[in-house]
């Protein structure tokens, strides 16, 4: 039912933070690809996982999480591999490996970090973020953009962080600098 739905995804974040361990299987690593976010040709750098708006909060919740190549061999903790998990994704390290620490970073630091990330319905570019900001609000697919202003709306309720109004619409181009590791603002959603 919808309400479940809705149940879920405003729970899924909780469900992450308070798992014992939590697993990130990378189907596209091969077992023998060593994580290096140096090596552009890195399979480890460039899994689709990093792309998909939610798995951010599957990074960001647990504390203990585990990297799984394409035969579910171990590749790291998320603590082992923070300094090269923090290059791929422009996360700070200090949120990689202190799940605690995230509502600390203000809101435009934490909507960056999904900036480059996409998601199959435009709604749950907003949905996935809710646990990042420690929000909740009723899912309505078929909104379209309007649950990413509904998001912006919760979050003014919580917060004085005036840097919520920082973020614009990141065009094609930008992205495209940005995944080739430009170093411009990324700020943008």
């Amino acid at each position: 039912s919808s309400a479940e739905l809705s149940e879920a995804i405003n729970s899924m974040y909780a469900w992450y933070r308070n798992a014992t361990v939590c697993f990130v299987y990378l189907q596209d690593v091969p077992h023998n690809d060593r994580p290096s976010a140096e090596r552009a040709s890195s399979a480890f750098a460039r899994s689709t996982w990093y792309t998909r708006g939610w798995t951010l909060q599957e990074l960001l919740a647990p504390r203990n999480l585990i990297f799984l190549a394409e035969d579910w061999s171990a590749l790291g903790t998320k603590l082992e591999l923070a300094n090269i998990v923090a290059r791929i994704t422009r996360i700070d390290v200090d949120a990689l490996r202190n799940p605690d620490s995230v509502r600390g970073f203000s809101v435009a630091q934490r909507i960056s970090w999904a900036a480059l990330r996409e998601t199959t319905r435009e709604e749950d570019r907003a949905y996935s973020l809710m646990g990042i900001f420690g929000v909740n609000m009723p899912t309505i697919y078929g909104e379209g953009s309007h649950a990413f202003r509904r998001l912006q709306e919760e979050i003014l309720k919580t917060s004085t962080d005036q840097s919520i109004f920082a973020w614009r619409k990141t065009t094609q181009k930008i992205r495209d600098q940005c995944v080739q590791n430009v170093q411009i603002n990324c700020l943008g959603y």
